[in-house]
């Protein structure tokens, strides 16, 4: 047994920098979990929305808003719940692996059932299972992060990990749209989020942890550890509740964006349009991703790039509701994606330099997960009543950037890093 195999060093603070092809692995199996989801939420599933509206009695939108909400309550749930199974797992594989291999089989096969949706139900039955399974593996491989790499190196590899996300993001939508249907997509994603990850899996073995370092198996001590009073952890507290405004904006501009090109901006062909702002997107923000995690390492400071690129992503989000037109929806994307490349990264990293216990990382960074997920329950919420009867995209747009810029500005009540 080597020495990073040791049960005692999966508790052990890390202090020995990660390598380039443990970095690169780990992208690429968080990019292709990425794949799994936004494959369905930025062109599939909508287009099913769209066929099985008229027989439901509800608008695309309402019935598009009903099952994204449903999946993201199971994603609230399952995160920080796989994420404390994955901390208490004593296996031969470690601790992680288990989950990821468990949860990315249960994606791909779930994906390929809700590629055989026959209506509503179906439809909203299928994408839960996706989110069910795919947040086992995904919660598994962001515990990984705190696990192995050093304080000093997860700006950078946050900055990766994010890279990884927007192209992940891209090449669901680009699945979706070019595979040449809705069951061919789903059947690629599913695919592509198998092969994404096996080679973290094959190549590189996770830490171990000891029996005697897992505590005596309680239920009321297991379900109490999932509330991190924000009185006893205010810095978790308020970085949580900064993800969780910013996120939110986010959701609320990706919501309705297939319709908003069809109804709003008139855009000819809808399902191009949301896969080129996606490319533009996700072109600066690679710009952006990897270089502001590095900078964030160099000068040890988190704060001002979460809180700078919060306003950026802002302004972004204005100018979706003051400039509806096609070369507007470019132009926002595009700074849209320079300040969600930093944020992605830093406030990465952030996270996990205000987790609590070592012991409890795959649980708190779950429960820190339910900010991106608990943002896909409410957008919907506040999204459609938005749309339909209090001023359509125009005030949408307006509510989102305000909400951001909220999110940004709170990342200054965090006072344990500079």
């Amino acid at each position: 047994m080597t020495a990073t195999e040791r049960p005692p060093g999966a508790l052990a603070e890390p202090v020995e920098r990660v390598g380039r092809g443990w970095t690169a692995s780990l992208s690429l199996a968080n990019g292709a979990i990425w794949v799994g989801w936004y494959g369905p939420l930025q062109i599939l599933l909508a287009s099913q929305a769209k066929d099985f509206a008229p027989g439901s009695g509800m608008s695309k939108e309402t019935l598009l808003a009903w099952v994204t909400g449903a999946g993201a309550l199971v994603s609230l749930l399952a995160n920080p719940l796989f994420g404390a199974l994955s901390d208490r797992t004593v296996s031969r594989r470690g601790r992680r692996t288990p989950w990821i291999v468990a949860g990315t089989a249960g994606g791909a096969l779930s994906l390929l059932l809700l590629a055989g949706a026959s209506g509503p139900v179906t439809m909203a039955a299928g994408w839960c299972l996706v989110q069910l399974t795919l947040n086992a593996a995904f919660a598994a491989v962001t515990a990984a992060v705190p696990d192995r790499v050093p304080r000093l190196q997860r700006g950078s590899v946050g900055g990766w990990l994010g890279a990884a996300q927007i192209l992940g993001v891209v090449a669901g939508t680009g699945l979706a749209t070019v595979a040449g249907g809705i069951t061919a997509g789903y059947v690629a994603c599913a695919v592509f989020t198998v092969a994404g990850v096996a080679p973290y899996v094959l190549r590189h073995p996770d830490l171990r942890l000891a029996r005697e370092d897992r505590p005596p198996w309680a239920w009321r001590a297991f379900l109490a550890g999932f509330r991190l009073s924000p009185r006893r952890y205010p810095d978790l507290g308020w970085a949580w509740l900064t993800r969780f405004l910013i996120n939110l904006s986010n959701s609320l501009v990706l919501l309705y964006l297939l319709y908003y090109l069809r109804d709003r901006i008139h855009y000819g062909d809808p399902d191009q349009g949301v896969l080129v702002l996606t490319a533009v997107n996700g072109l600066t923000l690679m710009a952006t991703v990897v270089v502001g995690g590095v900078a964030s390492d160099r000068v040890g400071r988190r704060k001002p790039f979460v809180l700078w690129s919060g306003v950026v992503m802002a302004v972004a989000t204005a100018l979706l509701a003051l400039w509806q037109t096609w070369p507007g929806a470019i132009v926002a994307a595009a700074v849209l994606g320079v300040g969600f490349g930093v944020f992605t990264s830093v406030d990465f990293a952030l996270m996990t330099d205000v987790l609590p216990k070592a012991l409890d990382r795959g649980k708190d960074l779950g429960v820190i997960n339910v900010a991106n997920a608990l943002p896909q329950v409410a957008a919907p919420v506040l999204a459609a009543p938005i749309v339909t009867h209090l001023g359509g995209y125009r005030v949408l747009y307006l509510a989102a950037a305000v909400i951001g810029l909220a999110g940004a500005l709170l990342v200054r009540r965090i006072r344990g890093v500079d």
